[in-house]
């Protein structure tokens, strides 16, 4: 590849398209002129009516081909892989959220781990220029050194959902090296932004606020050592992927992991109070949100704290849209899209 997206010469294979993530790379893409394949499952993890918003916006596009499929399905993905011929995969296609994977350990194997086995399978007979796929800051798990680095020990994952993100880490490496394929791991943190996912805590709160309820925070009260988050804007996120998808690891192993978060965690209780914020300046009066403490929930980490040292140096670019503007952003779609007062 060239260092810049090719337009229409290009066919991007992106599953999870109308995931959170997925949604907004896609809509990118499409805007700068390439072919987007996209794949979903439309799961109900969270409700459907978001996920339907997303895919009637991309399906405005001439240049967008949706296909409803599961990525655990291996059969179905190496005849799309056959039929589409894609220079680009990225796999955003999994089952989030550290929490449920406690409930429902199953939905996170048969995704996370069988459906990204298919992936590296389609990608080894099907070959293509670059595989970017989503990993998590999960796998850091309760590292005490901070700001975490892609090289730090990350063997000892806390929930079922970092164990198959750190696998996937482990899958990629192993395809990389025995088939060459590039392959680039992106390990998130906190994604938050308009048309976000429901199960993510600024946008629980939001919906608890409107209805009434009061919002839980598992900070055991304790302001002084409180929870730190790396929380990452949509648009930077986006825009980081962008610029690794035109630059496919080399080397004798062509695969990399990169860090892809703010740089510049905030305690939790200041990002909840910047979101009062926001939602008192959309609606010209003050919001203030009842708020109820209790422990920290097992699988979650005190503190989340991105290097992006090495995406710095591989594309020049770091995530910087400050909470005040993200979260204002999201605030404004919010009220709009609700049609909350």
């Amino acid at each position: 590849m060239n260092g810049k997206l090719n337009g229409p010469h290009e066919t991007f294979l992106i599953t999870g398209v109308v995931g959170f993530i997925g949604f907004f790379l896609t809509r990118s893409l499409l805007d700068q002129g390439c072919n987007v394949v996209g794949i979903d499952n439309l799961n109900d993890y969270y409700g459907l009516n978001l996920k339907n918003s997303r895919l009637e916006a991309l399906s405005l596009y001439d240049r967008f081909t949706f296909l409803k499929a599961d990525i655990s399905d291996k059969e179905i993905l190496l005849k799309i892989f056959k039929e589409y011929k894609p220079r680009v995969v990225v796999n955003l296609a999994a089952q989030a959220g550290v929490r449920y994977s406690i409930e429902n350990p199953d939905a996170y194997i048969q995704s996370n781990i069988v459906g990204f086995f298919n992936i590296l399978e389609a990608c080894r007979h099907h070959p293509v220029e670059h595989l970017l796929y989503a990993s998590s800051s999960s796998v850091y798990g309760s590292n005490q050194k901070v700001p975490f680095e892609e090289m730090d020990f990350v063997d000892h994952p806390v929930s079922l959902y970092a164990a198959t993100k750190k696998s996937n880490e482990l899958m990629a490496h192993t395809y990389s090296h025995l088939y060459k394929i590039p392959a680039t791991g992106l390990r998130f943190f906190t994604v938050y932004g308009p048309m976000g996912r429901p199960d993510m805590a600024y946008f629980g709160f939001a919906d608890k606020y409107f209805s009434g309820e009061p919002i839980k925070i598992f900070n055991n009260g304790d302001f002084e050592n409180d929870l730190y988050r790396d929380f990452t804007y949509i648009d930077d996120i986006v825009e980081g992927i962008e610029r690794l998808i035109c630059n496919p690891p080399q080397g004798e192993v062509q695969h990399e992991v990169y860090n892809i978060g703010n740089n510049n965690p905030e305690k939790l209780m200041v990002f909840i109070e910047t979101l009062e914020k926001a939602f008192s300046n959309k609606l010209k009066r003050k919001v203030e949100f009842n708020k109820i403490f209790e422990p920290i929930k097992p699988g979650d980490v005190p503190a989340t704290y991105a290097s992006t040292e090495r995406l710095q140096q591989a594309v020049g670019f770091k995530p910087k849209t400050p909470i005040e503007v993200g979260l204002q952003k999201f605030a404004d779609w919010y009220v709009d899209y609700y049609k909350v007062k």
